[in-house]
């Protein structure tokens, strides 16, 4: 055993009995590297990465590879989730250096952390043009002894390269003072084409017959996918909703979603969504669920709701942890095989299920008896099936589609059944403060949208109970603390978790959360902006200082941390009539103006919080709330229509207004003339401009949909 037997993360507990002798991050593995003059060799991956446990069985395993390594190098191991920033930071390295990312992530470092070589997986043989990873470490060694100069020449360069591309393209100082906020109709012009250009760029990567964007492989970019909404929603554009709707439908149909469970797996190695890569992750699927929840809003679809609430389930049932918070991921592997867990052949499938109802399931699932997947079945919904094959299935059956989906719903539950007998892929139970702003998001959203209170409740319990164990001191922190270094809490985790808790101010009206919101905000403000240019960076001004601080603009699978300050900014702004704040938000994204246009793609959230400057937003307040079915009518209705950009909040019975805002003028203790006293009473409004009050849900829901459009 190994230095990272005592680790917290699993990831890092993973490579514990490796003859390697890792050190985890810190000040031991630095200071020995100055001491010996030795370079770092740096490895990143994360639990559920199914190449990172490839590349340890083929080389970390291997004694005479790990022989070289502890003979040459100090080796370093970083958990990706646990450490954002170094992950961040050496990805940008490795990236400059061939253009492309990933994980494992392996990087050569100088005593004193600067990159100067860098790739992902490397094999043990050499093959499709990659030394083996043996002949790798040899020839680092030896660069390192006999050129030392020419190596240290190249980190100093790859470093400088890496600070200018923390700084934005253009290059200027961020202003932090200036006029009055501009008004929104300018603000608007200024934006409305540069987001046209951004969806226009996008789009023209769409795949038109499998939906997504590219070949393969396809991931799921539910950011993007979410802004491609908004931009329907504002523009009417068409090429924009069918673009996401074909997408949405493929995937799942296909094998990259989970067909017994409902959730889905990280992304798919093919074009047709069929075979995907089988780790599930807690961020992939929250936010897929409101981007399936959004589609719903806009389309009354109820296929896309389905997709939302199974999704929702599956993160209920499997990634909940006994406190109420959500653990990060479950793995590929299982049995020593990926996919192993998920995929079935036809004789167990006939073995569980009466022969009728087998052969029925079997059809509508693309199951036969030589399988997809290495002589086994991933389950799907074949290509032949859609759009409305299942219509054609049950015709032909001679049975309704009601009674065909019930009858395949019953089959999945038998199945799911059986699965869970079988050996689990391991589960990353890490909790992490910004992967649980997202799943808090989607289920309070979800709930009030859906009239599904359990998902409220959910998000409820999670943020209660984070605020206290990820708070210890007054400070959120990034993941739960257990045996090592408390790690503070980075940009993505306050600004994520304050969107969520706005957004659960929104599902349940309690001022609480909004105070919380506003409280996170001001963190940021506080913690994260440069006082020098007015940017904000991925770590805290206390936190570690590495070779330069992170900021990172553009998405990952999820919206960056810069993206979700900037939505908090706005979004605070227009609740609170704050033009401070709004004139703030507009600023940073013109900060990243040049790269948003560069690469529209990497720019999903940034893009939809610049198209929402084009108009204000509709807001409805909702006075003399409670804890009734006549508050929560009214929640429902505020929340049935998708507007993006809508604001909701509210004043509780008996209770202030939570704080001062234009919104809140005149509603405080609010007494309708008609009588309607301290009954919950919504007021539907645009600039502050509002509607006359009514109790009626329906009302509110028909002007919503008219200003929607619908």
């Amino acid at each position: 055993m190994n230095r990272l037997a005592h680790e917290e993360s699993p990831y890092l507990r993973q490579h514990a009995h490796n003859p390697v002798d890792w050190y985890p991050w810190g000040p031991d593995a630095l200071a020995r590297a100055r001491t010996e003059n030795r370079p770092i060799l740096l490895s990143i991956g994360y639990s559920a990465c199914h190449w990172c446990h490839v590349m340890e069985r083929e080389s970390f395993d291997d004694p005479l590879i790990a022989q070289i390594m502890n003979k040459g190098f100090v080796n370093v191991k970083v958990d990706r989730e646990e450490r954002p920033d170094i992950d961040s930071l050496y990805m940008r390295a490795v990236q400059a250096l061939s253009g492309q990312g990933g994980w494992p992530l392996t990087v050569f470092l100088t005593p004193d952390g600067e990159p100067f070589y860098g790739g992902t997986y490397f094999p043990p043989k050499p093959k499709h043009g990659l030394p083996s990873f043996r002949q790798l470490l040899e020839a680092t060694l030896a660069a390192w002894s006999e050129r030392p100069d020419e190596v240290l020449g190249a980190a100093g360069r790859l470093t400088e390269l890496l600070r200018r591309s923390v700084a934005p393209l253009q290059g200027a100082p961020l202003q932090t003072e200036g006029p009055e906020s501009p008004s929104t109709e300018d603000a608007g012009s200024r934006w409305s084409e540069r987001v046209r250009h951004g969806a226009g760029e996008i789009l023209s990567r769409a795949d038109p017959v499998f939906g997504g964007f590219g070949r393969s492989p396809k991931f799921p970019q539910p950011v993007v996918l979410e802004f491609l909404l908004e931009h329907h929603v504002r523009t009417g554009d068409p090429d924009a909703l069918e673009a996401v709707l074909l997408t949405l439908r493929r995937m799942a149909a296909g094998g990259m979603r989970d067909q017994l469970a409902g959730g889905f797996h990280r992304y798919a190695v093919d074009q047709r969504w069929l075979v995907p890569h089988f780790e599930k992750m807690l961020y992939d699927n929250a936010l897929l669920a409101g981007v399936y929840l959004r589609a719903w809003q806009l389309t009354g679809d109820a296929a896309f709701s389905s997709v939302c609430r199974e999704i929702l389930e599956d993160l209920l049932r499997d990634f909940l942890s006994p406190e109420g918070g959500f653990y990060t991921a479950r793995d590929a592997d299982s049995e020593g095989e990926e996919g192993r867990f998920y995929v079935w052949t036809k004789e167990e499938i006939e073995a569980l299920l009466p022969a009728e109802e087998a052969r029925l399931f079997c059809r509508v699932h693309g199951v036969s008896e030589g399988g997809n997947f290495e002589g086994r079945n991933i389950l799907h919904v074949p290509d032949g099936h859609l759009p409305h094959g299942l219509d054609e299935i049950a015709h032909s059956e001679g049975i309704t589609r009601e009674s065909l989906d019930g009858r395949i719903s019953d089959s999945r539950r038998i199945l799911l059944q059986a699965r869970a007998l079988r050996e689990p892929p391991l589960r990353d139970e890490k909790i992490l403060a910004g992967w649980n702003a997202l799943a808090i998001r989607a289920m309070a959203e979800a709930g009030a949208a859906l009239v599904e209170p359990r998902y409220v409740e959910a998000a409820t319990r999670c943020a209660t109970w984070l605020l206290v164990a990820l708070r210890p001191k007054g400070r959120l922190l990034h993941q739960r603390p257990g045996r090592g270094p408390m790690i503070s809490a980075f940009l993505e985790d306050v600004a994520g978790m304050g969107n969520a808790l706005l957004s659960l101010h929104e599902a349940t009206l309690d001022p609480r959360w909004l105070l919380e919101a506003v409280a996170l905000d001001a963190e940021v403000e506080a913690r994260f902006r440069d006082r020098d240019t007015g940017l904000l960076h991925d770590t805290p001004d206390d936190g570690e200082k590495l070779i330069l601080r992170p900021r990172e603009t553009s998405d990952s699978p999820i919206p960056s941390g810069h993206s979700l300050a900037v939505e908090l900014r706005l979004r605070l702004g227009r609740l609170l009539g704050d033009d401070d704040r709004i004139r703030q938000a507009e600023r940073l994204i013109q900060a990243e103006e040049a790269s948003i246009k560069g690469v529209p793609i990497g720019f999903g959230r940034l893009l939809a919080v610049a198209g929402r400057l084009e108009m204000p937003p509709v807001e409805i307040v909702i006075t003399g709330a409670g804890d009734d079915s006549e508050t929560w009518s009214l929640l429902h209705a505020a929340h049935r229509t998708y507007l993006p950009g809508r604001v909701v909040s509210g004043i509780r019975r008996g209770e202030p207004a939570p704080l001062d805002s234009p919104l809140f003028a005149g509603k405080d203790g609010f007494e309708g003339k008609d009588g309607l006293g301290e009954s919950p009473t919504a007021f539907v409004c645009r600039a502050f401009a509002c509607s006359a009050p009514t109790r009626d849900a329906d009302e509110v829901a028909r002007t919503l949909a008219s200003a929607a459009g619908n």
